[in-house]
């Protein structure tokens, strides 16, 4: 049986190095349309640094999640950030031809950022010598979490009901997947069935240790279920060994794409320290980086009068 705490915001420091940003660095990518622009944030110093890919929720961009991005960077992480072709910067509409297959492209580019690392990291002077080639984990918001969950051993059911390709990746140790999409079939609306036929997951091959983050207050018009739609891939994937719930939260999680968000319905910086605090630390353990960190983190946290969260683990 899963064994439960609460976490506590007190417990939820926020404290970080100096850390560089570079954006855009770009990738060419003539068959994508557009070529792939990135952001890479790290730190200032130190060596043998783990390399995160984070991949943005539906519209946003590599300039988004600033309070996750600049938490992990400045606590011994690489990020780097892929725009998406369906980021509002680029403008395309449902009429573009590459509409209807973002989502295998959203895929495509994640894998091109990895077969592409150290042309992606010498965009900072330096960086090269100083990056973990063998500790790269991944990290996705909704969509973003679609996208690299197919990286962590989720395939999409097709229309016969059959697995789609596994596109499960060797070089990804460990992810975490931020309100990250349920399970399919009767459990979609009936918009959701019309326009997002990728949205039929089958997360019985996601073996890659993987952190799932939802909202109790997650309440999707994608989905004829509750917020618990969100915790399908931790009780269905044998990988998905913890579920860090959030108290309050919708789908935006508190406000994790930016700071001061106007379209955030339940901004809370608690809840985000939470969210990136716990991600640090699981991530920490599972590259084996600290294999002390995440346990610690439960530990420490599993007392409090006034919870926002709380920690299941398998």
């Amino acid at each position: 049986m899963p064994a439960s705490l609460t976490l506590a915001p007190s417990a939820v420091p926020a404290l970080t190095a100096p850390i560089i940003s570079v954006k855009p660095v770009v990738l060419p990518a003539p068959e994508r349309g557009d070529d792939l622009q990135l952001r890479v944030s790290a730190p200032a110093s130190g060596t043998d640094l783990p390399v995160l890919v984070f991949a943005h929720g539906f519209g946003q961009s590599m300039s988004s999640y600033d309070p996750l991005v600049d938490f992990w960077a400045g606590n011994g992480f690489v990020v780097i950030q892929p725009t998406f072709l369906d980021s509002q910067t680029l403008g395309i509409t449902p009429a573009d031809p590459r509409y209807p297959d973002i989502w295998r492209i959203r895929v495509r580019d994640v894998v091109r950022v990895l077969d592409e690392l150290d042309h992606v990291v010498a965009a900072v002077p330096g960086l090269a010598d100083r990056i973990d080639r063998d500790r790269i984990a991944v990290a996705g918001h909704s969509w973003g979490g679609q996208t690299v969950g197919m990286l962590l051993g989720a395939r999409v059911l097709g229309a016969d009901g059959q697995p789609g390709p596994d596109l499960t990746d060797a070089r990804v140790k460990a992810g975490v997947l931020l309100a990250n999409t349920g399970i399919g079939g009767d459990n979609l609306s009936e918009f959701a069935r019309e326009h997002f036929s990728f949205m039929s997951p089958d997360f019985s091959g996601l073996s890659t240790p993987t952190l799932v983050v939802a909202g109790d207050h997650d309440q999707s018009a994608l989905t004829t279920r509750g917020p618990d739609w969100f915790t399908d891939v931790y009780n269905h994937a044998p990988g998905a060994d913890s579920l860090l719930t959030v108290f309050g939260a919708e789908h935006s999680l508190g406000g994790i794409h930016g700071y001061k968000a106007t379209d955030t319905t339940d901004e809370s910086p608690e809840r985000v320290a939470l969210i990136r605090r716990a991600a640090l630390a699981y991530l920490r353990s599972a590259l084996g980086i600290d294999s002390a960190a995440w346990k610690q983190l439960q530990s420490d946290l599993a007392q409090t009068s006034d919870p926002i969260g709380r920690i299941d683990t398998e």
